[in-house]
């Protein structure tokens, strides 16, 4: 028979490493390109001067809330994905935990039951068969019959040491499930860490557009831009895994030849890998000659304890002994070729690689979809983030633009609390700096309530457009006064010089 060749394990491995980094080098260009184009985009924003009319502002703060909304919807849909992916590839891992778990108990099994039998026909019936020699010392036919059954045992035991030793397979397997389970464990938590982070800076950006907070956006894109690489990262060891996985899964048989060729004969492992009727069992011919020789020892000691009891009765109990441990063996025999029998070891190898090749490999392309949709909702908030600060500066700029003296800014009554009045005109916005003023500086109660009542709905008109009565004034009732636009300040300095005309305060 010709003898197939495979590639040796270097050869293998050192293909693979090859894949592997033309994979890691693609995932770091990538990411360059990545960041390049976001450099670019971001010097191009920072660089341009927008148009400050009201209705190109309007445009910007319309386009970073939809470009915020389509982030955070990209987001939201990375994460459902990674989740299912994270969810796929953990129930292919623990399918292939326990499918190994499972061919590691068999194989332990067969071990124990191997080493079991040669124990006792080396050691147990041994003492009995040279207890019984010492019994039938006069009887030659006896003493044939117990060479002939000690022969027997000989070919059980030379038979049982042709049977392979999976203890090295065992140890392996060993290795294998818990540096899987380990790494699995540590995966599947990693990437669920990381879909929080990516809700939480999603969530926060938002919230920091919505609340027009810088501090909150330029933590958040610096956290973005450290998830923006977490997310290259995790594609390229999603598509390195996926890759490395296919190539297995493409010829895994061939794999499983090379690896184990040192440790187990390529006709057992054939025989476990393409079970079916059409292929025989390396072990039939083993067994055969272990149960042929195990019934021939049991009618030889049926015979004695038929004819030789009633002549040596001492004799009796050292032949039950060896009837029981032959039942013994014979049970273990069954155990033996149950285990030895191909279903069970290739239901669990056809577990297994179902395991890995779907669920595994799906699980690891949906991983990277999340991990491509996150990289792409990152660039879009980050895109985002220059454009959102602009339109932050801009509002304080127009908000900052008003006339240092108009008594109705914010800024002015909190400036004036620290600055002293210019000059000893008392305004009537002078009453209105606060609780505190009043109690210092407050007009005289004739002059309030002796003033005309037309007058004061001419000021009403002014500013309201409809006259009304109102009982009592605006500095006694503790309201802030009314809003008003630029244009209409002169209006209200004249109206409020005519006034003061009439009614002087004291000094």
């Amino acid at each position: 028979m010709q003898r197939l060749c495979f590639p040796r394990r270097e050869q293998v491995l050192e293909q693979t490493g090859k894949s592997l980094l033309f994979l890691g080098l693609l995932a770091i260009v990538g990411l360059g390109l990545n960041l390049a184009f976001l450099a670019t985009y971001l010097v191009c924003t920072c660089c341009c001067q927008r148009d400050q009319e009201v209705q190109s502002k309007q445009r910007g703060s319309c386009c970073v809330t939809w470009t915020a909304v389509v982030a955070g919807l990209f987001c939201c849909a990375a994460v459902g994905v990674g989740f299912y992916g994270n969810s796929e590839t953990n129930d292919g891992m623990s399918q292939l935990i326990y499918s190994l778990d499972n061919a590691n108990h068999t194989f332990s099994g067969i071990d124990e039951l191997v080493s079991g039998n040669t124990q006792r026909m080396k050691k147990e019936l041994e003492q009995h068969l040279d207890r019984l020699s010492e019994i039938f010392a006069a009887r030659g036919d006896y003493i044939q019959t117990l060479k002939f059954v000690q022969q027997m045992a000989g070919n059980i035991i030379v038979q049982l040491s042709r049977l392979p030793v999976w203890s090295e397979v065992t140890s392996k397997l060993t290795e294998i499930s818990d540096q899987t389970s380990f790494v699995e464990h540590y995966r599947w938590l990693s990437y669920l860490l990381l879909f929080i982070l990516d809700l939480v800076i999603c969530l926060v950006t938002c919230l920091g557009l919505a609340k027009r907070s810088r501090c909150l956006l330029a933590s958040t894109l610096c956290c973005g831009v450290l998830t923006l690489l977490l997310s290259w990262a995790s594609l390229a060891a999603d598509t390195a895994a996926a890759v490395s996985t296919s190539d297995f899964c493409v010829a895994p048989d061939a794999f499983i030849l090379n690896t184990t060729q040192d440790q187990i004969s390529t006709e057992v492992t054939r025989y476990y890998l393409h079970c079916g009727q059409s292929v025989s069992s390396p072990f039939q011919q083993t067994l055969t000659i272990f149960q042929r020789s195990l019934t021939a020892m049991q009618i030889q000691i049926t015979g004695l304890l038929q004819f030789a009891v009633p002549l040596f009765p001492t004799a009796e109990k050292d032949l039950l002994g060896v009837q029981l441990l032959l039942n013994s063996s014979e049970t273990s025999l069954h155990q033996l070729m149950a285990m030895l029998d191909c279903r069970g070891l290739h239901k669990d190898y056809l577990d297994a690689l179902t395991g890995v090749c779907y669920d595994g490999i799906e699980g690891l392309l949906f991983l990277g979809l999340f991990s491509m949709l996150a990289a792409l909702a990152f660039s879009i908030l980050i895109c985002a983030g220059p454009r959102a600060w602009k339109h932050f500066t801009a509002r304080d700029r127009d908000y900052d633009d008003i006339d240092e003296d108009d008594p109705f800014n914010p800024q002015a009554r909190r400036i004036a609390a620290y600055n002293p009045p210019r000059g000893q005109l008392h305004s009537f916005c002078s009453y209105s700096s606060g609780l505190g003023s009043q109690s210092s500086l407050q007009p005289p109660a004739q002059t309030i309530s002796n003033a005309p009542v037309s007058e004061y709905m001419n000021q009403a008109m002014l500013f309201g457009g409809n006259p009304r009565y109102e009982n009592v004034p605006l500095i006694g009732r503790g309201s802030p006064p009314p809003t008003y636009s630029p244009s209409m300040r002169p209006t209200y300095m004249s109206v409020a010089d005519e006034h003061l005309r009439h009614y002087e305060f004291p000094s």
